[in-house]
């Protein structure tokens, strides 16, 4: 029997509970509204159960075995290092409840409704969730945040299977492969392909570009391309996979290298070759939301679509795919429904790749910056120049600033090295606050940390460098 469905009035509905759309909720009830938040699948998104937090567990895991493997250098060996992938999984699995069981109690501390469900648009303000096949519930909005995030590119000749996975099936295998081929060699696949390299896998990334990472600038890209290699894996690059063959024990991958054909076998291939918004299915467009060819929402600065009364964010608009990113605009969405006069700024978004060295870059490259007319130093300052990373036996690598060469304004950053992830921070308050060379170089760091790079590379700057010459 179907329930009846009397329409439930609500300030602001939230489709989706990812980064984007839980963070949203939350300020959303903080600035007095009443809100409703709708996930079909679990709390937390894609980020929090298959994406950005299980991935970095399983890197994590992969360094401590790789570490318990090479510490000659520093005189420590160890016999019989074994992985019990099992509890690799199980540990892995623990960090992700704790953090969802720590996004629901958030949401719930600050009494926002939470809806299990399926949304679809049945109106300009209003919404019906599906529950189950019998069931659904129509609400009806004020304001509506969609934050549905995105999905895995498929690929027409590697259909998804038990063998041809996504960066979801990557991070459940049950075991570790002996050998993986990884398409794309983007942030997602070269994250991967170094967590499972370090756990002893031979792999293969096929990448269709000249480089890997081309997202980053070429010398960042070549300290990892190095890394990867010294640590048994192959690059392969102008690569274009054709066909897999799929068997019970393995797959066997097709593919076009630098115009000959060659072909790679595996236990599973990795497919990562971008995202796709989840803006279809939606009932969008008959609302009044103009959406691009590419499925994603056009919005302006407030996070606003065409329809008024609908608000983006994260994956479904356009932008790099960033969970911090995504739940930036939670935040400017939900005020700006508020009445607040909150637009977005993404000058000082950082890109971290937790590849290793890990990198990381903030505001402007060199090149974007003298693209944009400005007139520019590039300070440079190595990590074997530091204290810390010495003793960390990880110095490779180094840190740039982009300043303006007028008035010494910090305009950006990149990082290749340990521990870049935490350390863009620091240049990205700098662009936030309007800082220049010299208050960077004038703030005292600890010492010895990596932190002091940022403090040197400013001298660089300044054209007063103590750790390294001119």
């Amino acid at each position: 029997m179907v329930v009846g469905d009397f329409p439930e009035e609500v300030d602001t509905l939230i489709i989706g509970s990812g980064p984007g759309g839980y963070v949203a909720a939350i300020r959303a009830a903080q600035m007095g509204q009443s809100v409703t938040i709708v996930e079909k699948d679990n709390l937390g998104g894609v980020c929090l159960n298959v994406g950005c937090v299980p991935s970095k567990a399983l890197i994590q895991a992969g360094h401590r075995y790789h570490e318990a493997q090479t510490g000659d250098d520093m005189g420590i060996t160890a016999e019989n290092v074994s992985v019990d992938f099992s509890k690799v999984q199980e540990w892995k699995s623990s960090v992700v409840q704790k953090l969802t069981g720590g996004v629901d109690g958030l949401l719930k501390s600050n009494k926002v409704n939470i809806v299990r469900g399926e949304a679809y648009f049945s109106d300009r303000d209003s919404v019906k969730v599906s529950t189950d096949e019998y069931n659904s519930q129509t609400y009806k909005f004020k304001n509506c945040i969609v934050a549905t995030g995105s999905r895995p590119i498929e690929l027409p000749n590697f259909k998804y299977s038990s063998r041809v996975i996504d960066s979801t099936g990557a991070l459940s295998l049950e075991d570790i492969p002996q050998k993986l081929v990884v398409i794309g060699g983007g942030y997602i696949g070269i994250e991967l392909a170094g967590a499972y390299a370090n756990l002893g896998t031979e792999v293969t990334v096929l990448e269709g570009e000249e480089r890997i990472l081309t997202g980053f600038e070429k010398q960042m890209a070549q300290l990892v391309n190095k890394r990867l290699k010294n640590n048994n894996v192959t690059i392969e690059t102008k690569a274009f996979a054709q066909s897999v063959e799929e068997s019970e024990d393995g797959v066997h991958v097709t593919a076009e290298v630098n115009g000959e054909e060659k072909s790679f076998d595996a236990d599973y291939v990795l497919v990562s070759v971008g995202r796709k918004p989840n803006s279809d299915e939606l009932g969008l467009e008959q609302i009044g939301v103009e959406i691009d060819d590419k499925g994603l929402i056009k919005v302006d600065e407030q996070c606003r679509s065409t329809n008024e009364q609908i608000y983006a964010i994260g994956d479904i608009v356009p932008g790099a795919p960033l969970a911090h990113k995504a739940s930036y605009e939670g935040k400017v969405a939900a005020e700006a429904i508020s009445g607040e006069a909150a637009a977005v700024d993404y000058l000082a978004m950082p890109m971290v790749v937790f590849s290793d060295p890990e990198l990381a870059s903030v505001g402007y490259t060199e090149q974007e910056a003298k693209d944009a007319g400005y007139d520019v130093t590039a300070a440079k300052f190595p990590f074997q120049a530091n204290g810390r990373a010495l003793s960390l036996n990880d110095s490779e690598g180094f840190m740039k600033l982009v300043t303006r060469k007028e008035d010494g304004l910090v305009i950006g950053a990149q990082i290749a090295g340990p521990n870049a992830s935490d350390m863009i921070a620091e240049a990205g308050l700098a662009i936030e606050g309007g800082m220049t060379a010299e208050d960077l170089a004038m703030t005292i760091h600890a010492h010895p940390t990596l932190g002091e790079i940022t403090m040197e590379t400013a001298e660089v700057a300044l054209g007063l460098p103590v750790h390294v010459t001119k």
